[in-house]
């Protein structure tokens, strides 16, 4: 209890099947003979890097890990587990902040961290088609050299990988011009929960039938593992410049953010700050931040140096309107990697100084002022402390609730201010994930977003590919009310 009210109850997962578990050594036996010797993963104690994601607070040793190097390794591990009814949880890198790669004592992680191939780089059809363990920033740094980059960019972008990506429809900080994961995806080679090999998409720009290359981008490994991927190159832009805006409070921050938008203004990124993540930032990166102001935007534009001026110019002014403080532009490549170095550091820096939980709530930009002001009433009321640092230009909450991990009473307290901060979300016209995908963290409040409708018709087009629920088992939907 909390201020004489009951805090959220634990997260609960789905019972472990009796029987798997009870034949674990027939099955770790199958397993070595389908695959290589450094393809398996099954000694207790070499488990443990494996039973958690970056949504710490839960953890489960898988019954075994698989670590298959080409597709139809893929296919074999989860042809046999099909057969004999064992789950399967895919795992990328495991970066995941909702929980979406914890495994359970039943399952199987198929992990793609030996899939690291670029195939292709595709210059002419301007495509890179890459196996589904290759890291985000490695198609930016493939594609360089001759003036291209893959624009999804998450802030775990040096270690997630593509197949993480696209399980969680990733977006990052230049999602606001030039999208997420979803908008960048063109093909993908994945494997049904049988076994079976299915190609979708590819470098032409409009694939033929229904378009189920959008329903697996974001489908959070529920209805086959994604293998390779073509991906979307685009040329790199002449120039780009990073500005920081200063202001007195967040709500003033929110306020310039909406009226930018509103006035058609589309830099390729703006990124906000409260006060308590300037600092932890700042401390961090020595990026060269304001520490006079309570909120800050990072806006970067892009294009001809007389592109640039033009839009900063529209933007200073609108920013003025707003009780603007400072305005900082970089005046070196140096000075840019250093902004960006900070932003991209957020999580990271806050770890350094206490536990958190990171929130991925999205709200309509009209009403980001009103929802970090109750963020904020919520946090103090519940006796935490919150550091903000989000995508502001697509209204991509972060909120990172810091707590002490080893105090049960303050993490439950953390878990009941992230629910109510979500529902807030939803409640202001917005939605429960932006990027971080719904995993365990979001899916006890799937129902705060959906009816039941909504919800039965979302649970039959899953088992549709998995009717037997053995793909990421205990993940997105409500564990009641499966088949």
């Amino acid at each position: 209890m909390y201020g004489g009210r009951a805090v959220t109850q634990p997260i609960k997962f789905l019972e472990p099947r009796a029987k798997i578990v009870a034949d674990r050594d027939r099955i770790i036996a199958d397993l070595k003979d389908i695959l290589p010797a450094d393809c398996l993963v099954h000694e207790p104690r070499e488990l443990v890097p494996f039973e958690t994601d970056a949504f710490v607070s839960y953890r489960r040793l898988p019954l075994a890990v698989t670590l298959p190097k080409t597709t139809e390794e893929v296919a074999a591990v989860m042809k046999y587990c099909h057969r004999y009814g064992i789950p399967v949880v895919p795992r990328g890198a495991g970066t995941s902040l909702s929980g979406g790669a914890i495994p359970q004592e039943d399952a199987v992680v198929i992990g793609l961290s030996k899939m690291t191939a670029i195939l292709e780089l595709d210059f002419y059809n301007r495509t890179a088609r890459v196996q589904a363990g290759v890291t985000n920033l490695s198609i930016s740094d493939a594609a360089g050299a001759e003036g291209f980059f893959y624009a999804p960019d998450p802030s775990s972008q040096l270690a997630c990988t593509i197949g993480g990506n696209i399980g969680m429809n990733s977006g990052g900080a230049h999602c606001l011009k030039y999208g997420v994961t979803t908008n960048n995806l063109l093909g993908v080679k994945m494997v049904l929960v049988d076994g079976t090999v299915l190609e979708l998409g590819g470098k032409h720009l409009d694939a033929a039938g229904y378009d189920l290359l959008a329903l697996v981008c974001g489908s959070e490994g529920q209805l086959g593992i994604v293998t390779e991927a073509t991906v979307r190159l685009i040329a790199k832009p002449e120039g780009a410049r990073p500005v920081l805006f200063g202001f007195e409070t967040s709500e003033e921050a929110g306020s310039c953010v909406a009226d930018i938008i509103g006035a058609g203004i589309i830099p390729v990124a703006i990124e906000f700050m409260d006060k308590p993540a300037i600092e932890i930032c700042e401390a961090f990166a020595k990026a060269g931040y304001p520490l006079d102001v309570g909120a800050l935007l990072i806006v970067e534009v892009e294009g001809s140096e007389a592109e640039m001026d033009a839009m900063l110019a529209d933007i200073v002014t609108i920013a003025r309107k707003h009780g603007v403080k400072t305005v900082k532009e970089c005046q070196s490549a140096m000075e840019a990697a250093a902004i960006w170095k900070g932003r991209k550091s957020a999580f990271g820096a806050t770890g350094r100084i206490a536990d958190y939980i990171c929130m991925d709530g999205t709200v309509p930009l009209s009403q980001l002022s009103y929802v970090l002001e109750k963020t904020s009433e919520i946090t103090d009321r519940l006796g935490l402390r919150v550091a903000n640092v989000f995508h502001a230009g697509d209204g991509n909450m972060h909120p990172l609730i810091l707590f002490n991990a080893n105090d049960p009473d303050d993490a439950a307290r953390a878990e009941e201010a992230g629910n109510e901060i979500l529902k807030l979300c939803v409640d202001a016209g917005g939605c429960l994930t932006g990027e971080h995908g719904v995993g365990i963290e979001k899916r006890d409040l799937m129902r705060h977003q959906y009816g039941e409708a909504d919800l039965a018709q979302q649970m039959a087009v899953r088992a549709a590919f998995d009717e037997g629920w053995l793909m990421n088992p205990s993940k997105v939907f409500p564990l009641e009310g499966r088949n």
